[in-house]
């Protein structure tokens, strides 16, 4: 069901607290806190930037599911022509079900299981982005056993450094993802030994959040010179995956590459390449569309420390916990106030549920509303019911109306799954 929660005639309101034509604070009287929201608006924005800055190339967006896979989000993708970039059997189940169609499907990830590539072999998905020699044998097995051909590419770990998080660097040598070059050579070498596995594609993926086009150029280089390499010996490439990886604004100072930037990038780089590119951005695409809501508990006064206690926690948003990642906090409150300064927390009895230190804001109390910016992307995607907190909602807003498209969580579905130890049984 839809509905508006658009500005009243003569109403004052928090310069931040309309977002895609919604009143947040009316929207937090309709909609108990804390609760995602997310604008359409923006996301279709995001997609439009990049699809133009790819103009006149062989190009395909796979949307990275794991930043945000709600089904309406993908929903929006679907409509926009953007496929999937996936990691589970589960984020197959969800493309397909909002209606991306399987030839935009790529499965990526180190650790994908039998009954996985099976699963999307038979869905007939674009492709598999390979990372070890076992998973090469195992889509060969499969494959044959099905009677099918499997279209696969080779993820090269080229050693760059993303000049990111050390817990979101995928492309070092030190990492878990993707081969070397070296070894990539030697598949290609032996690519006679599967026959029921076209190997005609490279992947690469150097890391998230990533602010400098140049780890970027450096990364395509590599691969460009490995593609020119491979197609001299007579192994032709159909496909280069670039992955992801375009950084987003967490803070004032923080600027994202601008897609022509990256566009121009890849043009640079892969120029006079005739197959199709692939890019898999995720967190780019939803990141700054998303917002929490959430409404303060109490102030309370320590023997150092004034504490801002939420009644959103770490299991709503893992980011500032489990990187000490930076979200930006506005108080949605009309009138001036005075400033004060406060370690913004949440009732999860973990020390580590806390969402900013020593953070200047309007004198707060509780029932005030609050809003942490940049959640759209592995927000509600990395949620858990730690200390038996139900999931929150999640709101879709376009143009001034707004859908609830995940209800928050009962405590009957929390527990749904569970039930006493009654039929025991021995193995």
């Amino acid at each position: 069901m839809q509905h508006t929660a658009t500005l009243a005639a003569g109403d004052t309101l928090h310069p931040d607290a309309l977002f895609d034509g919604v009143d947040l604070r009316r929207l937090a009287e309709r909609i108990p806190t804390p609760f995602h929201a997310y604008s359409a608006n923006a996301i279709r924005a995001r997609i439009a930037g990049l699809q133009d800055a790819l103009h006149g190339l062989d190009a395909t967006l796979c949307y990275a599911i794991k930043a945000n896979s709600n089904v309406a989000i993908l929903q929006l993708m679907a409509e926009a022509g953007v496929g999937a970039d996936i990691v589970s059997s589960g984020e197959l189940w969800r493309a397909l079900h909002a209606g991306i169609p399987a030839e935009r499907i790529v499965f990526s990830g180190v650790g994908k299981t039998a009954g996985e590539i099976a699963e999307a072999l038979a869905a007939g998905i674009q492709r598999f982005n390979l990372e070890s020699a076992d998973e090469l044998d195992m889509l060969q097995t499969l494959a044959e056993e099905l009677g099918t051909t499997a279209r696969a590419a080779v993820r090269i770990n080229p050693d760059v450094d993303a000049q990111t998080h050390a817990k979101i660097s995928t492309g070092k040598a030190e990492n878990k993802f993707g081969v070397s070059i070296d070894e990539a050579r030697r598949w290609f070498a032996g690519s006679a030994r599967f026959p029921n596995v076209r190997l005609d594609g490279l992947h690469v993926h150097i890391g998230s959040q990533i602010l400098s086009v140049e780890p970027f150029r450096l990364a395509l280089a590599r691969v460009a010179a490995f593609w020119r390499e491979l197609e001299n010996a007579g192994h032709a490439i159909a496909s280069i995956d670039v992955g992801g990886g375009l950084g987003v604004r967490y803070r004032e100072g923080q600027a994202p590459i601008a897609p022509a930037d990256y566009g121009q990038a890849i043009r640079d780089a892969l120029a006079g390449f005739r197959g199709r590119i692939l890019l898999e951005p995720g967190r780019y695409l939803v990141a700054e569309a998303g917002v929490l809501l959430t409404r303060v508990v109490r102030v309370k006064q320590g023997e150092r420390r004034r504490f801002l206690v939420l009644d959103a926690a770490m299991n709503d948003l893992l980011r500032p916990s489990l990187y000490d990642a930076w979200h930006d906090i506005v108080a949605l409150v009309g009138e001036p106030r005075p400033r004060h300064r406060y370690d913004v927390v949440g009732p999860v009895c973990e020390t580590g549920d806390t969402f900013a230190v020593d953070r200047e804001l309007p004198e707060l109390r509780a029932g005030d509303l609050v809003l942490i910016r940049t959640t759209g992307a592995y927000g509600a995607a990395m949620a858990s019911t730690y200390n038996s907190r139900p999931l929150a909602a999640e709101v879709l807003l376009d143009s001034g109306r707004h859908a609830i498209v995940r209800r928050r969580q009962s405590f009957e579905e929390m527990v749904a799954g569970e039930q006493p130890a009654r039929d025991w049984e021995t193995a």
